[in-house]
């Protein structure tokens, strides 16, 4: 396989990175799951990059696991310390959004459930059908899912296998924005557009927030939060959007 299987794009700010397996659904194998972490690992190292969205190409997100690999020699796509697909497990930092086309399905899905927003055409799938194949959604999917759906929407998407379209996902809270089919990866830079335009720091605070938040009970939560809140809350970057905001203009970040 060549490195082109994943394409890494930049654009003001936005990481796109695109895996390029048409023939197979773009389905993840260990090189494609490594290169995915590489690409995980750049767009938090890179200051200059505040947001990422991953898609696929050839009308389709992801198939999941590669299972003629898997099943040839049994090595899951999994990055260590990182998991499926180099993301799965260790999410980054920045904000990643999912454009969705066609199917998303067992790990594909999994990948959009560890992302943060999600836009998806109208033609999108998501599912997770693991276990009509003995296998179980082990890299974030059942567990994410648990917290995302009422109990019994997701035992029945856990249980039975069966996808669901996306404008079922969309009414469930699944997905942010819903698009035309050819239209999600559009969607998705307009999102970028629109987190990037808010301060950097206070962006990955958030995030960070909402997500650790998540296990908070709470008596601790506001003591816990505080530390975390304070150092944006005293930042050079809250001066500056105090001032554009008394002098009706728009902020210039410094992300400090």
């Amino acid at each position: 396989m060549s490195q082109d299987a994943v394409r890494v794009e930049v654009e003001e700010g936005i990481q796109i990175v695109t895996i390029q397996r048409a023939p197979v659904r773009n389905a993840i194998d260990v090189e494609v799951a490594e290169q995915l972490a590489r690409a995980m690992i750049e767009l938090d190292a890179r200051p200059e990059l505040h947001v990422g969205i991953l898609t696929g190409e050839g009308g389709h997100f992801c198939s999941g696991m590669n299972l003629k690999a898997f099943a040839a020699s049994g090595q899951e796509p999994a990055v260590a310390g990182r998991g499926f697909a180099g993301l799965c497990e260790a999410p980054p930092d920045k904000p990643l959004i999912a454009a969705v086309e066609g199917y998303a399905v067992a790990g594909g899905f999994e990948i959009v459930l560890a992302c943060d927003l999600v836009v998806a055409a109208r033609n999108a799938q998501f599912g997770l059908p693991e276990v009509r194949r003995g296998l179980v959604a082990s890299s974030g999917g059942l567990m994410r899912l648990a917290h995302r759906l009422p109990r019994n929407l997701a035992m029945e998407l856990a249980l039975v296998g069966d996808p669901i379209p996306a404008d079922q996902a969309h009414v469930l809270g699944l997905v942010n924005r819903l698009v035309e089919p050819g239209q999600a990866l559009a969607e998705a830079r307009a999102l970028a557009r629109r987190i990037i335009a808010n301060a950097p720091l206070a962006v990955q605070a958030s995030k960070q927030l909402v997500n650790a938040s998540r296990t908070w009970a709470d008596a601790e939560m506001f003591d816990r939060q505080r530390p975390m809140a304070g150092r944006v809350n005293g930042s050079a970057d809250a001066r500056e959007g105090a001032r554009a905001f008394a002098e009706k203009r728009a902020a210039v970040w410094q992300g400090r």
